[in-house]
Formats: C-alpha cells, structure tokens, sequence
C-alpha cells in the first residue's frame, strides 16, 4: 500500500474533522506538496460531508476503516480524540498504511504498548507521532547546537508553557496529559535521555483558575543521563500564548520562544505581539512537520518522532499524574526499547 503514494500525489484519509483535524486539511490542501486529501472521516457525518464538500475529491466517511479500504487512500492522518487512536492505528497496520498520528499515541502507556508491539510484528514502522516542536525553527536550531557539543553536557533544562485560558471541562490531570506531554517529549528529544522520574509542585491555584482546577503546576523530571528539567505550566496566564526553553550547559546556554521577530515603537511605547493560541505560535511547524511525513511516505520511509516516542510520553504521564495526585517523586517504569526504534 505505501508504495502507491511514491508514483504521484499522496492520497490522505484525515481521520477527525474537529478543529485539528479541519487544520490539517486546509494545510494538506493548501500548503503541502506532494499530497490531497482524498478522505475524510468523523462520527459526526454531517461534519466530514461539510470538510469534505470544501476539497474536490474527497469522500466523506464515518468509519476509518471503510475510509482506508478506499482505493485512493495512500496513508492516513489522525486527528480524532485520543481514545479512538488505538482502534484506528490497528486498521491502518491491517493495510500496512502510513501513519501520521497526532499526539497522544494513545491516552496511557499499556494501550500504547499494544500499539507499539503491532507495529513490531510488522517488522517496519509506519506512524509518525505528532510531536511537532521538533519541526519548530528555533526548537530545531537548539537541537542541532546541543548535537555539536559546542556548549558541553546539558545540565539543566528549564521549560515554560502558558496559554491564555483552559479549555471548558479542564482537569487537573489534563495539564499532564495535553500540555506538559510536549515537555516531556522536548526533554527526551533535545537531550538524548530518557525521563526516570517525574515530581509535580502545586503552587496555590491562580484566581483565573476553573474551581477545582490546580493551575498553575511545577514539574521536574529526572533523566537517564543525569540532567534535571522544569515544566512552568500556566494554562490560565491571561495575557497570551508562550512556550520557551532554556538548556544549561557546562559551557554556555541557549534560549528559545522568546517571540522577539518584530518589536515595534509607537505613541511613546514599545513591544510586540504575543500569540494567542498554539496553531498560531506553531504554524510554521505543523506545516514542516506534515511536509516531512509526505516527503518520507512518497519515498517510502518514516521518519521523525515513532512509537516509542508516544509509549514513552505516555508512560512519563502516567507517572506525572501520580506524583500530582499522590504526591511525591514518582519513577517511570519503561519496558526495553526494542530493536526497530533504536
């Protein structure tokens, strides 16, 4: 099946029409070369025929498994609610279809394993894992630096994640789960490590919070090499959308997500903007990473962030919910990484 897609343009099934979903079709249609979307699928049928209606050629379905059995299904891309990602990475191995899947892999580590071992009995991977800070610029640019050793052993790692206001229905665990998640894998990328242990900080609440809602949180994790990292994650900040890193080296540090690309002085004032929301901040590297998965599935390759990496984020997660309700340093217990993702 994969090799149909390197004779010509990449037919794409998206998976979920929601505001993801509908993103990723726009930029499949509008930005990437090399691909179509030929499919879109949604248990809401009258959404998929409204995103289906706006590309010409594309078949609007509610079962993912009919929608990939299509003859002009080339590789698939999900964007539906995690809990229904299993299910639908299943189906695509049955067909031996390329996967872009956006994160989570999966909503917990045991699922993930079952994900991670189907892909192995295929003896080859297929999905790629939507952690797309790795195609940010500035993210990029601080991975290649660190690669060279010019700023020696990475010491410390210090994130910041802040968004303007949590989404209705909000938990606690959820700011683990979809928003520190990206940290996690950050961590593990940028540093070469695996995260061994996860300790979350619960500064009193911020009054923008949700009742119940514990925001902001401060999260460590320990890695495998030695280094230590922090999470500031702030989903109630109020003013706007930031995500920054800092590594601390043994000879020098460097710095991202300032946000600096224009500052403007007018009426006896200076500044800037600040994004508003994570499609704004990460356009740009949605649009590279959709981009690189095309580019590789055409030549009939995967690339990027695998199956390991979304067991991984999952089982750190899993740990980072317990040291949140629990208390305490929690370990993180990761099976042995096997041979296709080494």
């Amino acid at each position: 099946m994969a090799q149909r897609g390197t004779r010509g343009t990449l037919g794409v099934a998206v998976i979920g029409t929601g505001r993801m979903g509908a993103d990723h079709v726009r930029r499949i249609q509008e930005v990437t070369s090399g691909a179509r979307v030929t499919a879109v699928v949604d248990i809401d049928a009258e959404r998929a025929k409204a995103v289906a209606a706006r590309v010409d050629g594309c078949t609007a379905y509610t079962d993912p498994a009919v929608a990939m059995a299509a003859a002009d299904v080339d590789a698939v891309l999900v964007a539906s609610p995690g809990p229904a990602h299993e299910a639908a990475l299943l189906a695509a191995f049955a067909r031996d279809l390329p996967v872009l899947c956006e994160k989570p892999l999966t909503p917990d580590a045991a699922s993930a394993l079952r994900v991670l071992e189907a892909e192995r009995q295929l003896g080859r991977r297929r999905v790629q894992v939507g952690f797309m800070r790795r195609y940010d610029a500035e993210y990029m640019k601080l991975e290649q630096l660190l690669r060279t050793g010019q700023l020696g052993r990475p010491l410390l790692l210090h994130h910041r994640h802040r968004n303007v206001a949590s989404p209705s229905g909000w938990t606690s665990d959820m700011l683990i789960n979809d928003s520190v998640v990206h940290e996690m894998d950050v961590t593990r990328w940028l540093l070469g490590q695996e995260i061994t242990a996860v300790t979350v900080l619960r500064p009193t609440p911020s009054v923008n919070a949700p009742d119940g809602l514990q925001d902001p949180q401060f999260v460590l994790f320990e890695t495998d090499g030695g280094a230590v990292a922090d999470v500031e994650i702030f989903v109630n900040c109020g003013f706007g959308y930031q995500v920054r890193a800092e590594v601390v080296c043994e000879r020098g540090t460097a710095r991202v997500g300032d946000g600096h690309a224009m500052v403007t002085h007018m009426a006896g004032r200076w500044g800037g903007t600040i994004a508003q929301d994570y499609l704004e901040r990460f356009a740009s590297a949605y649009d590279r990473e959709v981009q690189a998965w095309v580019d590789a599935t055409r030549r009939g390759e995967v690339t990027g962030p695998g199956a390991w990496d979304g067991y991984a984020a999952a089982a750190v997660c899993e740990a980072g919910v317990r040291a949140l309700t629990e208390g305490g340093r929690v370990g993180v217990d990761l099976e042995e990484r096997p041979a296709l993702y080494r």
